[in-house]
């Protein structure tokens, strides 16, 4: 053939230069070996943790090998019932403030979203900006006058301050998401849609919502994580135990006085690791699809 008889020209030639160029092979070995070093390196504690949940108490900090010399399930069964109410109980609460968290979160954020995305109104630019500038705002400089005015109106030691300010949209974060994700849905089923004589909250419910799902299941999936595992506000705000949600009731496994139960907590804290796993990995292509996509679109 034509091509066999044409000699095969070196980069250096075309080039003119005689600097060595590296196999293709050599750059993806190394970089697949970093990576499987990074996941070791993250994984490691996770695994290590629960290793140490059927581990005697005595060979926890003793024996630091993943594979335990003896294995023992009482942490499970003592740590279930190792605090004032069964673990089930705050595992419960838990849900319970994480799905009202979610659903707060998906309806008032979707409902901004489409405000800023879609909506004309006065100064619209300039609350935009001041809502993104909320992003950078530590947690802990708005943390005593949102307890003084929980204090007010009699909401500490209930769930109202972990729930109620889902309701009102203050998680810019997912504002944002929804807004970049709701700006690449063309405008012209909108105009469409017009034409037909829907209003702006019929066009919101039949075209934006569908078409917005993606992102929606992200933000609602992050959500139920961060709420899951929120601690510094439910110790603000929770006093009685029988209303602590997890994060609190493994604190209870730990005596800053006396002994702690380590093999119990980390039995326990294995446990309050499952459900946001299995969500993870039931809407993990929801996740990477609501993800990648808001950041193809402008």
């Amino acid at each position: 053939m034509a091509s066999d008889a044409i000699p095969r020209v070196t980069v250096a030639a075309v080039t003119g230069t005689t600097e060595h160029v590296r196999p293709t092979w050599w750059r993806r070995g190394v970089l697949h070996a970093l990576m499987i070093a990074g996941a070791l390196a993250m994984i490691y504690p996770l695994l290590w943790m629960i290793s140490s949940s059927i581990k005697p108490s005595q060979l926890i900090f003793t024996d630091l090998s993943l594979w335990p010399k003896q294995v023992t399930w009482a942490n499970y069964r003592t740590g279930w019932h190792g605090v004032q109410y069964v673990f089930g109980h705050y595992v419960l609460n838990s849900l319970f403030v994480s799905t009202c968290a979610v659903v707060g979160n998906l309806v008032a954020c979707s409902m901004v979203a489409y405000a800023f995305a879609r909506l004309q109104f006065r100064f619209k630019k300039m609350w935009f900006a001041l809502m993104l500038g909320t992003i950078m705002l530590p947690q802990h400089v708005t943390i005593v006058p949102q307890y003084v005015l929980f204090h007010k109106l009699h909401w500490i030691n209930t769930y109202f301050p972990l729930i109620l300010p889902h309701f009102l949209a203050v998680d810019a974060f997912f504002i944002f998401l929804l807004v970049q994700f709701m700006r690449g849905i063309p405008r012209e089923l909108d105009d469409a849609a017009s034409l037909d004589g829907a209003g702006p909250i019929r066009i919101f419910f039949s075209i934006i919502l569908p078409l917005t799902r993606p992102a929606l299941v992200t933000a609602a999936i992050f959500t139920f994580i961060w709420t899951w595992d929120e601690f510094f506000s439910s110790l603000i705000y929770l006093n009685d135990v029988d209303k602590f949600t997890v994060p609190l009731a493994l604190r209870l496994f730990i005596d800053g006085a006396g002994e702690s139960s380590w093999g119990q907590l980390f039995a326990m804290s294995t446990l309050a690791l499952l459900p946001v796993l299995l969500l993870f990995m039931v809407f993990q292509r929801f996740i990477v699809e609501g993800i990648s996509t808001t950041g193809l679109k402008g």
